[in-house]
């Protein structure tokens, strides 16, 4: 009597027919160990990419990335092309990243020219985008120059409340004597 034991798989990368498995006790030579060994090597090919590793490598595959210059407007399209297996959630993540990072924004703030992802040069910025990124840059430092006071602040309030502390404690120890 040969029976199997469905398997409920979560996932919902397998679909629930493909995982029956023999139940372990009408299988008496197969080893439990090469059932364990199939799924975390099916796990890890299905696994994909997180948006900072995918970022990586675009920028070692194209040299619009690499060299942090202005992209295309339809830049995700190219890169879809380019390698349709891409997941567009972390594709539009990934970039998100890029264009955001200072370095890009920094590059748009001062470009006149955008690029494919081969490098090539295209369409020109438009004053609104270099517009945008100054905008952005500038907000970004001035939360970080808030945040610096406000760290700063704390600090010089701590220091005041230990220097308080302090003195209260001479004054105790002083009149505690008597």
């Amino acid at each position: 009597m040969n029976t199997t034991s469905p398997v409920v798989d979560t996932s919902g990368d397998i679909p629930a027919a493909a995982t029956a498995v023999p139940a372990p006790s009408s299988v008496p030579d197969a080893p439990a160990s090469e059932a364990q060994d199939a799924k975390p090597a099916a796990a890890a090919a299905a696994a994909p990419l997180s948006a900072r590793s995918l970022l990586k490598q675009l920028q070692q595959q194209f040299p619009a990335f690499g060299k942090c210059l202005p992209l295309s407007i339809g830049i995700d399209k190219q890169l879809l092309a380019k390698m349709p297996e891409l997941d567009r959630k972390t594709m539009r993540a990934a970039l998100g990243i890029h264009t955001g990072s200072l370095r890009y924004l920094r590059a748009m703030e001062k470009a006149t020219v955008r690029y494919d992802l081969d490098g090539t040069a295209g369409a020109e910025v438009t004053d609104t985008h270099r517009l945008h990124a100054k905008e952005t840059l500038q907000q970004r430092f001035k939360k970080e120059a808030e945040r610096k006071k406000a760290e700063l602040d704390a600090a010089k309030a701590a220091e005041s409340d230990r220097l308080r502390q302090e003195k209260l404690q001479l004054l105790a120890s002083k009149f505690s004597r008597h």
